[in-house]
């Protein structure tokens, strides 16, 4: 696990390792979607990205490539306006990152929460691919 300030570099070079990589970019990815800004994360993702969202049960909505994508978080984001998503630890190795974490928002006027994970494959600095998982 690389925690903040603990990020690794390449030996002998002044270019991050790509651990430091996909540290930074899951971080701008998690910042703007806690800002609702599609136009940001777009700008983060690979043209050919893949995203697999927590439902339908059993597997998920497996959307594919970025406009597609794009326009699925632009339409989540307009049902669900005071989310926010709480990330409770960040496991990092080289190009992958497992988040683990907890959406909020209200619910009847009720807060409520869910727990859950996202796997991250990180390639060139983009988002190549986001598989979200849920508890319960």
């Amino acid at each position: 696990m690389v925690g903040p300030g603990a990020w690794q570099m390449n030996p002998g070079r002044n270019e991050p390792s790509s651990t430091e990589t996909t540290r930074a970019v899951v971080d701008r990815f998690n910042e703007a979607f806690n800002r609702h800004d599609a136009d940001a994360l777009a700008s983060l993702l690979t043209s050919d990205t893949v995203f697999e969202n927590t439902s339908p049960p059993p597997d998920g909505l497996r959307i594919e490539g970025k406009e597609a994508v794009v326009q699925f978080w632009r339409d989540w984001f307009s049902r669900n306006p005071d989310s926010t998503f709480e990330t409770e630890e960040m496991i990092i190795c080289g190009d992958r990152a497992v988040v683990c974490w907890v959406y909020r928002k209200l619910r009847n006027g009720q807060p409520w929460h869910l727990r859950g994970v996202d796997v991250f494959d990180i390639r060139a600095g983009k988002v190549a691919a986001k598989l979200a998982y849920v508890k319960g």
